[in-house]
């Protein structure tokens, strides 16, 4: 879910940040039936001002951006110590150009909402506030700030902090006096008839959601779910500007929900489009995998 990031620094009178043309999106994949789904290869600025042209809106859009972790740290995974840089686009630019980004995607996704839609994003410290604070600039209304908590997180090697156990999402409409929609009745059925709360335990992707190849920051199905049912109902339309490995266009065909992705690396296009034949072939057989844990 990690869209590459491109920024070009250049110091001008005007501004700090420029945003980078590079090659012309184009379409990587798409399914019609039975509900649309498509991959644009891009990035997002670029893609998101071409739906901003064409009048384009939609009812979610879910964004899981650059965290800015890539700095030569390390971690364990699999019992191993490995390194957490996970590319050029997860680098930290410092905390004024960083906000800058996180800005002017957040400006377009505001534009791209239907009246009634709603934003979600998800991150750790590193990046969240700075996207919470944008979110006030912009004049968005900030709805919830949830918790999703890892039950088995990795253990934190240098033993000097206590262990990073969770990311958190926040939910914003796109102002104070706009409506948005919320399957409240939904919620609390699958919370066993009480209310859902903003603490939400799941695991990390399970390997069985990475058969068809791996992602960094890849997202867990039971997440995505979770976020759709509780903000969209069949047949609305989301977008992820951040696409990444593909979850958010696998559930919304598995929940029969239209979805447009963008992801600028090519490889992650193809793993997205993998794993979206691969629920499509599902549903065909009438056979859909519970996703909550």
């Amino acid at each position: 879910m990690s869209q590459k990031r491109t920024i070009i620094k250049e110091m001008t009178d005007e501004t700090n940040f420029k945003i980078a043309k590079l090659k012309k999106p184009k379409t990587f994949f798409e399914i019609k039936k039975p509900v649309s789904s498509k991959i644009i290869e891009g990035d997002c600025f670029t893609v998101m001002d071409e739906l901003i042209e064409k009048g384009k809106k939609f009812d979610l859009i879910f964004a899981d951006p650059p965290y800015f972790l890539s700095n030569g740290g390390i971690t364990c995974q699999s019992g191993k110590m490995v390194k957490v840089d996970k590319g050029d686009w997860d680098e930290s630019q410092g905390p004024e150009l960083n906000h800058e980004f996180n800005t002017e995607w957040l400006r377009r996704c505001r534009d791209l909402l239907e009246d009634h839609g709603t934003l979600w994003v998800s991150g750790t410290m590193h990046v969240i506030y700075s996207i919470g604070f944008a979110m006030q600039q912009l004049e968005m209304k900030i709805l919830n700030n949830v918790t999703w908590q890892k039950p088995n997180p990795p253990p934190h090697l240098a033993g000097r902090y206590f262990t990073h156990s969770t990311e958190t999402l926040l939910w914003a409409r796109k102002n104070e006096k706009s409506k948005h929609k919320f399957n409240y009745a939904l919620m609390k059925e699958i919370n066993e008839g009480k209310q859902m709360k903003d603490v939400w335990t799941f695991t990390a992707p399970k390997k069985s959601e990475k058969t068809e190849g791996k992602h960094p920051t890849q997202k867990p199905l039971s997440l995505l779910e979770r976020i759709i049912l509780s903000s969209t109902d069949e047949g609305d339309t989301i977008l992820d500007p951040f696409l990444g490995s593909g979850t958010t266009n696998v559930v919304a065909t598995l929940k029969g929900r239209n979805s447009v992705g963008i992801e600028q690396e090519k490889d992650y296009c193809a793993l997205a489009k993998k794993r979206l034949i691969l629920a499509q072939s599902e549903l065909k057989k009438g056979i859909q995998q519970p996703l909550f844990n």
